[in-house]
């Protein structure tokens, strides 16, 4: 991680049948110049935790704070306070540093905000034991539900003849039910995780997915599998059913990434960082450990090397010999570039 990020958001959770919060839905966090605005915030709702944590506001805390906002300049988040406060669902204020992990629900929810609003990147956060944080809730039609509090929903529906349609049983809500990035295009919306982090003039295609605490930098094609804490540089390509080995899949503390400029083909994938430049061929599934035979321009045998030692050599196209099904990595004249046309997602 870099230098710490503070942030605060106010939201509006969801609870279950206890009152527990489950989830929060976080409009417009604020990312802070430094902690004391962070423990300002939280102070003046006489809520004493440092940098880290939530209160559920009421309306006299919710006119404390906007007010407190309206004296800092803040003017559009006082008014945006205000609005929300309206709402029957709990009023949260949440600050969070970049170097805690969450503790909570709301605290998780947060950097995953901060991550898909692109106010934090990948890597910048701690995300460590977010997923014992979260829980395990039916995403349905009627919002988010536990899933002990499922089968009475359900019923209900039913005798009100109405449908509750169960999208998905997660942790992770799909990103765009919460924000949609500007300048991205998403085939579909179920494959991208809130936390996924998308640059501007990514295209996800219906085939593509994005974890959280992952993504794309810039222009990118995505038809493959971008796994939890992988970054894909700019004017890359991922094609069709291709993977990526993420830290969560076997990777250690390895973190994997794709350079600019590169191309991973269909059904292709890689468990090493591969630098700028670069293109693994159709089926090919290049790990750290892959003996690769490493030839130079005239096709002369440089050395044999295990992937993770020449994945730090830009431009070079890693295939398998036809012939006797070795890998090889041969020097590239000139790297992938992607369409303009194409990738213009305004």
């Amino acid at each position: 991680m870099t230098n710490t990020i503070y942030s605060f958001a106010i939201g509006l959770g969801t609870t279950d049948s206890k009152g527990d919060i489950i989830e929060v839905y976080y409009p417009r966090p604020q990312v802070c110049s430094d902690a004391s605005f962070n423990e300002q915030i939280l102070n003046h709702c006489d809520w004493q935790a440092g940098h880290n944590g939530f209160t559920v506001l009421d309306p006299s805390g919710a006119e404390t704070l906007a007010n407190r906002l309206l004296a800092d300049q803040q003017a559009e988040l006082a008014s945006l306070l205000q609005r929300m406060a309206t709402s029957t669902r709990p009023l949260l204020l949440c600050a969070s540093s970049s170097a805690a992990p969450p503790a909570s629900i709301p605290e998780a929810f947060l950097k995953l905000h901060l991550l898909s609003h692109r106010l934090a990147r990948p890597h910048e956060l701690n995300l460590d034991g977010i997923f014992g944080v979260l829980r395990n809730l039916a995403w349905t039609n009627k919002g988010a539900i536990d899933l002990d509090d499922l089968p009475v929903r359900q019923l209900d529906a039913q005798l009100r003849g109405e449908l509750l349609e169960i999208y998905s049983v997660d942790k992770f809500p799909k990103m765009s039910n919460y924000i949609v990035p500007t300048g991205v295009r998403i085939a579909d919306t179920a494959r991208i995780r809130l936390g996924a982090y998308l640059g501007a003039g990514t295209t996800v295609m219906h085939e593509g997915f994005v974890n959280f605490n992952a993504g794309t930098e810039g222009t990118a094609m995505i038809e493959g599998r971008i796994s939890a804490g992988v970054v894909v540089g700019e004017d890359s390509d991922l094609g069709g059913g291709c993977s990526t080995m993420g830290t969560l899949s076997g990777g250690g503390r390895e973190i994997i990434s794709v350079g600019k400029n590169c191309l991973i083909g269909a059904n292709a994938g890689i468990g090493i960082p591969l630098a700028d430049g670069c293109t693994v061929e159709a089926g090919l599934y290049v790990t750290a450990g892959t003996k690769v035979n490493l030839l130079d321009h005239q096709g002369n045998l440089v050395r044999t090397a295990k992937a993770r030692e020449i994945c730090h050599l830009t431009e070079l196209l890693y295939r398998r010999n036809s012939l006797t099904g070795s890998v090889e990595a041969v020097p590239l004249h000139k790297a992938v570039a992607l369409n303009e046309a194409l990738h213009s997602n305004n």
